[in-house]
């Protein structure tokens, strides 16, 4: 069974996105595996402390290396992707040896969903796709899941998906298991 790993670009423990995750993998149980990255304890980029890379970005890497499939799931932070993640995926796009070109993250299949206020989280979408297409990962779809966030949400700290929103996140996993099917049907060589 595939894995599929998790990433929230907010470190919170009851961030609204992270409950967003919690419910695309009720769409993918049955088919695949899910886990959560735990990235807290990145160090920031520093090309001066790339090679050899710390401890923690070896773990980090070696996890979603590991997984077939990775689904990131964002707030929107003043119109922009989240420091933390955005320096997640710094490390992650970086080469894995000194004047290579190869990543973790290149050729990687990756879905995308954002919630935020009534915006949805639009202006992190647009610009973690455009990170994540320069990464060269195998991006699912070019139009993401957003989720339009209430002051309900935000106040009780508990998500309430409306029936459309919970369908698209049902539609991207199918899309996610489609392409991780298509991928693994495909002979080793």
């Amino acid at each position: 069974m595939p894995t599929v790993l998790l990433i929230c670009g907010s470190l919170r423990e009851r961030s609204l996105n992270r409950q967003a995750g919690q419910r695309a993998a009720t769409h993918l149980a049955g088919r695949a595996q899910t886990r959560w990255l735990d990235y807290a304890n990145l160090p920031f980029m520093n090309q001066d402390a790339e090679f050899p890379p710390p401890a923690e970005v070896r773990r980090v890497r070696a996890e979603v290396a590991a997984a077939d499939a990775v689904w990131v799931f964002s707030p929107e932070y003043n119109h922009g992707v989240p420091g933390v993640l955005k320096n997640l995926l710094d490390w992650l796009s970086r080469p894995l040896e000194p004047g290579g070109s190869d990543t973790v993250a290149k050729g990687k299949p990756v879905a995308l969903s954002c919630a935020g206020g009534g915006a949805r989280a639009r202006y992190c979408a647009a610009d973690l796709a455009e990170t994540l297409a320069f990464m060269q990962v195998d991006l699912v779809q070019t139009v993401h899941a957003q989720v339009a966030l209430t002051r309900q949400d935000y106040t009780t700290d508990v998500l309430r998906l409306t029936p459309g929103e919970d369908a698209a996140l049902a539609l991207q996993a199918d899309l996610l298991m489609g392409k991780l099917t298509g991928r693994l049907a495909q002979p080793l060589l």
